[in-house]
């Protein structure tokens, strides 16, 4: 049994929606069921019953679900003593990424930072957005660097936490290029003839980004789904063997686009995220003491930086 399980099995007590909850976990639908159904299969009893709407617990799930809220409560009480006990890496700075910002956008941030700051001791935590976020809020890591769009703000209380602008990325349609470097599929597409489309799975934080963008665009597009997954890496590799258009940050397909392995698939179909990075602001609770010195040489680096 994975603590996860019963994390999503409070959730879809309190929203009583499998598809809002699996939205919060920001997982697909279908692996949100699969992960209550594993949990039912542990519990060796139905939990939910599936004949109502609403979706309503049974009442083995009432059980479990008050049960679940106390265990939760005290494994957080657990790990925070643990920590509160863990003298070593105290020089280590704890960073918690999506999966996307830590294949492409961290290394190279971390090597310009070095540069003007000096040797940074860090320890790299990848996962979806959601459990990027709640690792900052339960104190599980020391720093939050995610993606900022109007669209789908991360909801974080600014009197609890402070926030330092890192950047801008470009989210863009790639297609794998024909033999005389043409796309092999080209925006808009018709309605007689769709695009194949490679997508992010419902739920996925860029694929709502990819959303809005299409929703906006003046000119119909007309695209068939014939793929999806949680991360743009994964896109990018269907991509990559022309299966068809992926939208894409401009910091994955970097070598790609100088190899000419991959090109945008149309023009005035992209969308600019804020990359930001977040802490816990001082004195809230007991904090390194290498990460104010982090966080202010950040800070006086991000000024020397800026446009002025």
């Amino acid at each position: 049994m994975e603590t996860k399980w019963l994390e999503d099995f409070v959730s879809l007590a309190e929203t009583r929606s499998f598809s809002r909850s699996a939205q919060l976990r920001h997982v697909t639908q279908p692996a949100f069921s699969r992960r209550i159904q594993s949990l039912e299969a542990w519990a060796g009893t139905d939990l939910v019953d599936r004949s109502s709407y609403p979706t309503r617990l049974t009442a083995a799930g009432q059980v479990l679900y008050e049960q679940s809220l106390e265990m939760l409560q005290a494994l957080q009480s657990t790990r925070a003593m643990l920590r509160a006990h863990t003298a070593a890496a105290q020089d280590v700075i704890e960073f918690a990424l999506p999966h996307t910002l830590a294949f492409t956008f961290f290394p190279a941030w971390l090597s310009d930072l070095r540069e003007s700051c000096g040797p940074i001791k860090s320890r790299l935590i990848a996962l979806n957005v959601h459990d990027a976020v709640m690792r900052l809020v339960e104190g599980s890591c020391d720093l939050l660097i995610a993606y900022h769009h109007s669209s789908q703000p991360i909801q974080l209380d600014a009197a609890r936490y402070e926030m330092l602008p890192l950047g801008q990325e470009v989210l863009s349609p790639y297609v794998k290029p024909n033999e005389q470097g043409e796309p092999l599929f080209r925006l808009p597409g018709t309605q007689a003839h769709p695009l194949p489309y490679l997508g992010y799975a419902p739920g996925a934080y860029m694929g709502r980004a990819v959303e809005q963008v299409l929703k906006a665009s003046p000119t119909p597009v007309h695209l068939d789904r014939i793929y999806e997954t949680d991360m743009s890496e994964g896109l990018k590799a269907m991509a990559l063997e022309g299966h068809g258009i992926a939208f894409l940050p401009a910091s994955a397909v970097r070598r790609e686009l100088r190899s000419q392995r991959l090109v945008r698939a149309g023009e005035g179909l992209e969308t600019t995220l804020d990359i930001r990075i977040y802490r816990e602001r001082p004195g809230i609770r007991k904090a390194k003491g290498s990460l104010d010195t982090f966080w202010n040489d950040l800070e006086a680096h991000l000024s020397a930086v800026r446009p002025r």
